[in-house]
């Protein structure tokens, strides 16, 4: 079974640049993971800077669900490491895929559905897993229902992977916190 590294922080922290610094440092055959998808002129370009930034010889996977299938159905060299940026943009995903009217258990099994379909992509192989997810349980209490939903599932999901991965480190200002591993 793979290691699994998951990185938490907000909006910013760094956790994507240590991801990358880290696959850069330590992989020989690397494979970034993308869970973004395109929704308007601003994403696309935020896509295309993160894509010029990656090293030529790493592959890139777009996978916004089912992240284990898109792994396992992909034509590509066997990695050692695995950049899953992020589990965060996953679980919008799986929550926006759902009807407006879903109840917070819907979008925690939906949410958890994708979280335990990561870990056993990360059980299924023999690679480092850098997993970035944001930590949403320091802010306030969002003003609207899916927001809530969201951020109380995607909580829960990284508890559920926290407990599960080798080491977890918490990004503040582009510093690493280990608090496991």
């Amino acid at each position: 079974m793979g290691e699994l590294i998951l990185l938490l922080g907000g909006a910013r922290s760094g956790k994507s640049h240590y991801a990358e610094t880290w696959a850069k440092d330590h992989g020989q055959t690397v494979l970034f993971v993308a869970t973004a998808q395109i929704y308007d002129e601003e994403m696309r370009e935020r896509i295309e800077a993160h894509r010029a930034t990656r090293p030529p010889e790493w592959h890139t996977l777009e996978a916004p669900l089912w992240v284990s299938r898109a792994v396992a159905e992909a034509s590509l060299p066997t990695p050692d490491t695995v950049i899953v940026d992020c589990l965060t943009l996953l679980t919008s995903n799986a929550l926006l895929a759902l009807p407006e009217d879903c109840t917070q258990a819907e979008a925690d099994a939906a949410i958890m559905a994708q979280t335990e379909d990561v870990w056993r992509a990360v059980q299924a192989s023999e690679a480092t897993w850098l997993v970035v997810t944001n930590e949403v349980g320091m802010g306030v209490v969002p003003p609207y229902r899916l927001g809530r939903f969201y951020r109380d599932a995607l909580g829960r999901a990284n508890q559920w992977l926290a407990q599960r991965a080798d080491r977890v480190l918490l990004l503040v200002a582009g510093l690493p916190w280990a608090l496991k591993g």
